[in-house]
């Protein structure tokens, strides 16, 4: 078992949840801004800007993540950063990505939602194929527009599924839309077989656990932290076999715990619940994959490759890609210490 120098980027694991703009590098940001003689918000040049996000919560956030997306002028752009998020999820240990995108938050640049979508699933393509990580589209809906948008939405994605889109996701301010009201296009996501993931349980309290669970049907939620403020949503979790896209750097900077060390993985996974860990927007919150699994070093390799095992479970990655990854965290926490 490992000691000493964990070497967190040599842990095989899976990236779950992050956003599409959230994955872009600083340095490309800076270079798209200046190419177009554009001014970024401060918040997104230096990282000492993101305590307005914790005191401030979303909006500041939102503000944030669309002033980047914002410098994202076409398909070019977008290929970039998808090519770039594959190298720096490689160099973390990843093997498997899904990245969660809103087609209708880039149709206008891309030439509409399926356009839209087709753009993506070529970059990822492309940078799997370069850079032998595996990647995979989650399309995600926008809970603050109408549910008849997301609706249309899942239709898109029914129309990808299994041409690289695995999945259906409900995002942005937790706080406001039903919920309820987002069934629809849910039934339509799983009727075609792409596992629903929408976000839950962050903003809001272990009562938006439970309505996603009572009408979304899904197989994984975004966050989910917040249901340990109630044990019987906890046990609904677990006895459904949910599993939990845990990201503590965003929970931490938005203000839902005091600190990265305070989010309840260790409650969670004592519960029966498997938790898969994810940087959700390492732009905006300056703190990528492996930063997640230092949090919790002082849990020790066991618990850091459950962890990564967790995620590998939850993909949607196929089968013998799963087998490899595992068969990579079991060798991982048997190799011994690095030597200084």
């Amino acid at each position: 078992m490992r000691g000493g120098d964990l070497r967190l980027a040599d842990l095989p694991k899976a990236h779950l949840h992050l956003h599409l703009t959230g994955g872009m590098r600083p340095a490309t940001l800076i270079e798209l801004a200046a190419e177009q003689g554009r001014r970024l918000p401060e918040g997104l040049l230096h990282p000492g800007g993101l305590e307005g996000v914790a005191r401030r919560g979303w909006m500041r956030f939102q503000r944030l993540y669309d002033a980047a997306r914002d410098m994202l002028r076409g398909p070019d752009d977008v290929r970039r950063v998808i090519h770039e998020i594959a190298e720096d999820n490689l160099a973390a240990g990843a093997g498997w990505v899904e990245i969660q995108v809103d087609p209708s938050s880039y149709a206008a640049k891309l030439g509409g939602l399926n356009a839209a979508v087709e753009v993506v699933l070529d970059g990822m393509r492309t940078a799997s194929a370069q850079t032998g990580v595996g990647m995979a589209l989650v399309v995600a809906a926008n809970r603050t527009r109408h549910p008849g948008d997301a609706e249309t939405l899942a239709r898109v994605a029914r129309r990808f599924a299994g041409q690289g889109v695995v999945g259906f996701g409900l995002s942005n301010d937790e706080t406001r839309g039903d919920t309820a009201a987002f069934a629809k296009a849910f039934r339509l996501a799983r009727e075609a077989g792409l596992v629903a993931v929408p976000h839950a349980g962050e903003m809001r309290g272990a009562g938006s656990v439970r309505l996603a669970l009572d009408h979304l049907g899904p197989t994984r939620l975004g966050h989910g932290v917040r249901a340990v403020e109630d044990p019987a949503v906890l046990a609904e979790l677990a006895r459904r076999g949910v599993v939990l896209e845990v990201c503590p750097a965003s929970n931490a900077a938005l203000g839902v715990v005091p600190s990265v060390e305070a989010v309840p993985v260790r409650t969670l996974r004592d519960a029966g619940i498997e938790v898969a860990l994810g940087a959700d927007d390492p732009l905006v919150f300056r703190s990528g994959l492996v930063e997640q699994y230092a949090a919790y070093t002082q849990e020790g390799p066991a618990f850091l490759a459950d962890l990564a095992a967790c995620s590998i479970r939850a993909s949607c990655a196929p089968p013998e890609r799963k087998a490899e990854l595992l068969i990579g965290v079991q060798a991982w926490l048997e190799a011994p210490p690095t030597p200084p």
